[in-house]
Order: structure tokens, then sequence, then C-alpha cells
């Protein structure tokens, strides 16, 4: 089983009305369909570290996490060899830009996180994220 970090980048931890969706450029099967930022977990790396990486390299930017988005199974499956943790995020520095493995970059406002194209294993996902906004439980506690 292979580890996948994302981030749910929004605009504001306590009360997050934006969320940012990237559009894969790449791989061809993928291309065109819609996903949270983020990447595998390489050897020797732990999931926070993983992130952080990932998201400098893919947008361009750092960012300071909230509470993870946690799974009833310790993580969202992707595919029967990929499991995903995420962590809400908001951006502490540069601007979000598709540097890597994405054409487009979108930000959603909260009602409309789910109307996009999104990959079918972050359809739950950002079903659960836009219940969370929507509701008092939505990640306040930064790490």
């Amino acid at each position: 089983m292979r580890l996948v970090v994302a981030g749910a980048l929004v605009d504001d931890l306590a009360a997050p009305r934006h969320l940012l969706a990237a559009r894969r450029s790449a791989p061809p099967a993928l291309a065109g369909r819609w996903e949270l930022a983020g990447g595998k977990v390489e050897e020797g790396e732990g999931p926070v570290q993983a992130l952080h990486r990932e998201l400098a390299e893919e947008l361009g930017v750092r960012v300071r996490l909230g509470a993870e988005v946690e799974h009833p199974d310790g993580a969202w499956p992707l595919t029967p060899a990929l499991r995903m943790r995420v962590w809400w995020a908001v951006v502490v520095a540069g601007t979000p830009a598709p540097l890597q493995d994405h054409d487009e970059l979108r930000w959603l406002e909260r009602g409309t996180w789910a109307g996009l194209d999104w990959l079918p294993g972050d359809v739950p996902l950002v079903a659960r994220l836009e219940h969370l906004a929507a509701g008092t439980t939505s990640a306040p506690r930064p790490e």
C-alpha cells in the first residue's frame, strides 16, 4: 500500500469559504479531472514533510496546516494500491500556480465544491470537506 498526501487549501482554517482545486494535466488517464494538490510520500519522508514538499513543487507555495481530515479507516482510499491522508491548509507564502502535473487551478466557493469533475477517489473527500466547512467543526486547530 502506498501513501499519498494532499492539502485542502482554503482561504481560512477556522471558517473555510473557498477551496483550491487543481486540474490534472498528466498522466493522460487522469488529465482533465480535478483533485486536491499533493502527491506520494517518498521513502524516508513523513506524511507532513511530504505534503509541504509536494505543495511547494506542484503549486509553489508554503502552507500552514490545520487539522487532518480523517477517514474512518485511517486514510482515504484512492485505488486498491493507494491511500491518502489530507490536511486542511492555508497559504502563508507564494501564490498558487500550476507548476507540475496541473494545467489549471480554481478557487471554488463553498456550496460549489462538489461541482467539478473530481477524480473518483476525491469525490467522497470533497463532500466531507464541504460538510465540515458548513458546520462548526471545520478545523480551527493548526498544527
